[in-house]
């Protein structure tokens, strides 16, 4: 992830309108609705437009990648204020569960990468 500073300010889930915990397949399905929505060739002349297209773009191009994902959900927006208590948790129960030592039943792709980066820590 580049160090801009208008990157780490964008919450790319929010830009994309899905759960922190989203499959691929939803993640690429709510990008290719976005771009055929907010594609600046229906919105002829409209800066704003762009610039939201731009940012769809550049939200998929770092959670469609396993890596990058896992990079920005480790130093991504974290400001609580912004969140409703549901967002929150959504967000970082993978964390939280894990940490706690309870697990969950359905991991997402992050969680289970921060157990195999402890399993590799640990040996």
């Amino acid at each position: 992830m580049e160090d801009n500073e208008n990157t780490t300010q964008k919450d790319y889930y929010k830009i994309l309108e899905v759960d922190y915990d989203a499959t691929d397949e939803k993640i690429r399905l709510n990008y290719r609705m976005l771009a055929l929505k907010w594609h600046p060739d229906k919105h002829l002349g409209d800066s704003a437009v762009t610039a939201k297209f731009q940012d769809i773009n550049e939200a998929y191009k770092v959670l469609s990648d396993p890596a990058k994902r896992f990079e920005y959900d480790l130093t991504g927006v974290y400001e609580i204020d912004k969140y409703t208590v549901r967002e929150y948790l959504a967000r970082f129960k993978g964390m939280i569960l894990t940490c706690n030592g309870l697990g969950i039943s359905n991991t997402s792709t992050w969680t289970q990468q921060l157990t195999e980066t402890k399993d590799l820590a640990e040996k």
